[in-house]
């Protein structure tokens, strides 16, 4: 009965196709519907469960989220897999192919950001923090410095390695950082996109650093987002 809902589904979302060559007519075809790209944002550092992707989406109905997973899981996008014992619980995770896109999401962040419309004070997922820091890196202003940050936020927990201008960041435990931010991932963009001092938001209570704190600071200084683009005006 699930896999006739699931063909169901996807013969529903088929009729919708634009019949267009163009491969960006097929990659629109497969993610084009409201919440997809985002559902596959948060998987792009691992599986999750049904709830764990809810409290990641806080707008997405659960029917909504169900038919996405539904639709992505035919396209073959994504996957479910049972955890073995002691967990036994069902998670969602991009399959190799559905991983590859997040070239397509790094593409699209650097020029979205231009619009004079984008507002970096909006509320930020994990994930989502997680993949702008690997989208957004400036490699000049990185370089020279080799560093483990770690991010404690909320339930979910990461750690970047940077090194020759590069970072790599993998869902993990935060023990062992030379730096370690705690808080909401909201309070870390308004740091490093937002202009905030670190310092005034501790003061806040808004988030806390462990380890180097000079260190913390220069993090904050390695994303710097791209001039605006000129919008005509009639």
């Amino acid at each position: 009965m699930k896999l006739e809902k699931i063909t169901n589904n996807s013969e529903s979302q088929r009729r919708r196709w634009y019949d267009d060559a163009c491969g960006a007519a097929h990659g629109l075809d497969l993610l084009g519907e409201r919440w997809s790209l985002l559902v596959m944002r948060e998987l792009m550092f691992g599986p999750k469960r049904f709830g764990d992707l809810r409290a990641g989406l806080p707008g997405i109905s659960a029917n909504i989220l169900t038919q996405r997973l539904e639709g992505l899981e035919a396209a073959g996008v994504l996957l479910r897999r049972r955890l073995p014992p002691p967990a036994s619980t069902q998670v969602y995770e991009l399959t190799e192919w559905g991983r590859e896109s997040e070239a397509i999401f790094q593409a699209l962040g650097r020029w979205a950001v231009r619009s004079p419309m984008h507002d970096p004070s909006l509320p930020f997922s994990a994930a989502s923090l997680m993949l702008s820091f690997r989208t957004m890196l400036d490699a000049e202003r990185a370089q020279g410095i080799e560093a483990r940050i770690g991010f404690r936020l909320g339930r979910e927990e990461f750690r970047a390695e940077l090194k020759a201008g590069r970072i790599e960041i993998t869902a993990g435990p935060a023990e062992g950082a030379d730096a370690t931010f705690t808080g909401e991932p909201r309070s870390i963009a308004a740091a490093v996109y937002g202009g905030q001092r670190l310092e005034a938001l501790e003061e806040a209570g808004a988030l806390s650093i462990e380890g180097d704190h000079a260190l913390a600071r220069w993090f904050t200084s390695l994303f710097p987002l791209p001039s605006k683009a000129e919008i005509p005006r009639p």
